[in-house]
């Protein structure tokens, strides 16, 4: 496993803890009791369990950080300057219905910049880490995009809006442009593990509209530290802010993004 600072290996403890306790839910995944939080958006009680692990873990290790995560309120921390950023089951979709494909997203904010990101995939045992400056790493193997420079080569990876959401529209003209031009699409199911496949060279790009700050926090910056691009869908703005991206190696991100864009 890799060695950071004092802060990630926090973060990589907190991620794993609650791994454990997510993956035995996960082997009784048909007994678990499920509530409905929308339209295709459900959670579990694995999901709450989750987050209060990681938030206990990380409460106690650094007691005056902010916190932001999904299933609880956002609550300010005595310093104001740093906060955590959680998605303590990214794909839980994929979990209630037995997909091994599934992972916890934990990041840190520094003064509105990420400095250091984790995404842990219990089941095949991967842990996404990066630091700002620091280069990104799964378990001790150092991460790069992947060097193909050929459309008709890549594979792309994309949520695709379900139930009628507002974004369906835009993703499958997306897909008309994008699909004749490259080996493939794949819809997993997990913005943090989407991110973190590029990061590693599986995928050459990534896109999706209508994300949360918690779904690509983390896995923004272990793309970017592994030497990827990425952008908001509408040139200049901010991922964070504004929940759309195009993420992919820096020889194919212009072309890529071009056609997300309806620009080229």
């Amino acid at each position: 496993m890799v060695s950071g600072s004092a802060n990630l290996n926090v973060m990589i403890t907190a991620a794993r803890r609650a791994g454990r306790g997510l993956l035995r839910d996960f082997g009784e995944v048909e007994k678990l009791q499920v509530s409905v939080k929308g339209a295709g958006d459900f959670v579990s009680r694995a999901d709450t369990r989750a987050e209060e692990v990681v938030r206990a873990a990380l409460t106690e290790a650094r007691p005056n950080y902010g916190w932001l995560g999904e299933e609880s309120a956002p609550a300010p921390g005595k310093d104001p300057t740093r906060r955590w950023i959680v998605d303590p089951l990214d794909g839980t979709t994929n979990f209630l219905h037995g997909l091994p494909h599934w992972a916890i997203s934990i990041a840190l904010e520094h003064k509105g910049e990420i400095v250091a990101g984790v995404v842990y995939d219990p089941v095949k045992d991967e842990t996404f880490a990066a630091e700002k400056g620091a280069g990104a790493f799964v378990n001790d193997q150092r991460l790069r995009v992947s060097a193909r420079s050929r459309m008709i080569e890549a594979i792309f990876a994309t949520g695709i809006p379900w139930g009628g959401r507002p974004e369906l529209p835009e993703a499958l003209r997306d897909m008309a442009r994008l699909l004749p031009v490259c080996a493939g699409v794949r819809r997993w199911g997990s913005a943090a593990l989407d991110l973190a496949y590029v990061a590693a060279g599986r995928y050459e790009g990534y896109w999706e509209r209508g994300l949360q700050p918690w779904d690509m926090a983390a896995g923004l910056l272990i793309l970017r530290e592994a030497g990827g691009l990425v952008e908001a869908i509408g040139p200049g703005d901010d991922p964070m802010r504004d929940g759309d991206l195009i993420a992919a190696n820096a020889a194919i991100f212009d072309r890529f993004a071009a056609i997300i864009r309806g620009t080229g």
